[in-house]
């Protein structure tokens, strides 16, 4: 598994676990996780970024997803589809750096490996029609 992948991996397990029981203190928290983690702290520093990012913005995350829920309720998403639909979204809201497809690719390969099968339409679907929305390349990383 690449580098980023694990560090994606550990972002939507952290972001899975904060849904699920948030603190006041991020970075105890963090401290905490990466204790637990099998690679030491500084080779996360990816993961680091998307969580911080992810939980910074997480209000303008989730009224996206909520945006694009038809028929669903946004409190009846399992958790760690959540998880990965708030990294994703993230990193194709504020990570000019990673192509928007890459994206969406990596979050559909985590469903894959976390969730139930059919997660991976449910989270693309989503991100699908996010994408449609962006004001920059979809296959590249954008120049600002």
């Amino acid at each position: 598994m690449s580098t980023r992948r694990d560090n994606r991996v550990a972002a939507m397990q952290f972001l899975y676990q904060w849904s699920l029981n948030s603190a006041d203190d991020l970075g105890a928290e963090l401290i905490l996780f990466f204790k637990e983690m099998p690679k030491p702290r500084d080779y996360y520093g990816f993961a680091e970024e998307l969580i911080h990012g992810a939980i910074t913005h997480l209000d303008e995350i989730d009224t996206i997803i909520k945006s694009y829920l038809r028929n669903w309720d946004f409190d009846r998403i399992a958790r760690i589809d959540l998880a990965i639909l708030r990294l994703a979204i993230y990193e194709m809201l504020k990570r000019r750096d990673i192509p928007p497809v890459v994206s969406i690719n990596e979050a559909i390969d985590l469903s894959k490996d976390y969730s139930i099968p059919d997660a991976k339409r449910f989270i693309n679907g989503i991100l699908d029609q996010y994408k449609l929305t962006l004001d920059r390349p979809l296959r590249s990383a954008a120049r600002d």
